[in-house]
């Protein structure tokens, strides 16, 4: 195991328990931590016959470390996002946005990833028409998602949910998570090209 591997443990396993730790709504706590438990054992289990770009496993960290955040304070709650409102003016806290723009920042490039690798589409519009309507379909899941959760639980629907009484909060969600697509593919995607050429050369 070498040291970006270890380190990149020690940064998920330690948020992770310090996460886990008095969160204000075990239950809450729960919903939103299981996507990051489910990634990193997906990628343990992969990480010999696929293993993925330096590029993607970072941006997977940051988002695991995002969800389990959200999940201790629940996402209406986040004391970053209470600051950010205090520093506009606004009426709600909105970390739960960061949390849907890291929705279609991250998922978008290891869409992309695969999509390159195993060369699912060889024109770049097309690649770029179908990560954009993967990461629409992914956040419209995830909305799916918090309804049943709510259903099945309507004591921690709010604190899941993170509306806020906010009416188009579902909406927003999907539209924050297509932006964060549409900017990671123009910042990420010449580096990260690179880095899939590097690795597929190593292999």
């Amino acid at each position: 195991m070498n040291i970006k591997i270890m380190g990149w443990l020690l940064v998920f396993f330690s948020v992770l328990t310090w996460s886990a730790i008095e969160p204000a709504d075990r239950l809450t706590w729960w919903m939103e931590v299981i996507p990051a438990l489910i990634g990193v054992v997906v990628l343990v289990m992969t990480r010999e016959r696929f293993p993925l770009t330096s590029l993607c496993y970072f941006l997977i960290l940051v988002h695991a470390v995002i969800l389990m955040v959200g999940g201790h304070y629940t996402y209406a709650e986040v004391p970053i996002g209470d600051w950010l409102r205090e520093f506009n003016g606004g009426d709600r806290n909105n970390y739960d946005k960061l949390g849907h723009l890291a929705q279609g920042f991250i998922p978008v490039i290891i869409a992309r990833e695969i999509m390159i690798r195993n060369h699912v589409v060889q024109k770049t519009g097309w690649l770029t028409f179908l990560l954009l309507c993967i990461v629409l379909a992914l956040s419209a899941f995830y909305e799916l998602v918090e309804w049943w959760a709510a259903l099945l639980s309507a004591e921690a629907a709010e604190s899941f949910l993170g509306t806020q009484g906010y009416v188009w909060d579902t909406q927003s969600d999907m539209l924050w998570a297509l932006c964060g697509a549409i900017v990671s593919l123009l910042l990420l995607s010449q580096k990260h090209d690179r880095q899939i050429k590097e690795l597929c050369g190593k292999n």
